[in-house]
């Protein structure tokens, strides 16, 4: 698995670091047809849709994911898990990015078809094979082998 490797390198905040900020471009990048479709129908201007959502997603998200993943590991240290705190973030971070190109294509059915049953559906497939990886990458980093 991704993770073990991940882990086999060694604790490395750079690469963490790159990985969820990685993520967090294709995340910004899978914004730009819905803000289009939208900024066309309400007649805005996309170029301050997208300023908006390049602050949230490349430099308020990455602090939120920081949050997030301290969460965790005081919740997996609750539960029995191991007091590493850098193989959270990094389950977490690895996760977020693995799970991106299903954010593209939701992206995509917002941009194209717009709301309905499509999008919720892809959503919905997105969220439960984020949480599948981000699971499988927890126990891989120790939850419950304390």
């Amino acid at each position: 698995m991704v993770m073990r490797r991940l882990l086999a390198l060694g604790p490395n905040e750079g690469r963490a670091l790159a990985i969820l900020m990685s993520g967090c471009a294709v995340t910004f990048i899978s914004q730009w047809p819905r803000l289009a479709r939208e900024a066309h129908l309400n007649e805005q201007d996309l170029y301050s849709e997208m300023a908006g959502a390049l602050m949230a997603w490349l430099f308020i998200a990455p602090l939120i994911f920081y949050a997030l993943a301290f969460v965790s590991h005081l919740v997996l240290r609750a539960l029995g898990g191991t007091d590493d705190a850098f193989a959270a973030r990094l389950a977490l971070f690895w996760s977020w990015l693995a799970a991106s190109p299903l954010m593209l294509l939701n992206g995509l059915v917002a941009g194209f078809i717009g709301p309905g049953p499509g999008l919720t559906g892809v959503g919905a497939l997105w969220l439960a094979v984020f949480l599948w990886f981000w699971i499988s990458a927890l126990r891989e980093a120790g939850w419950g082998e304390r």
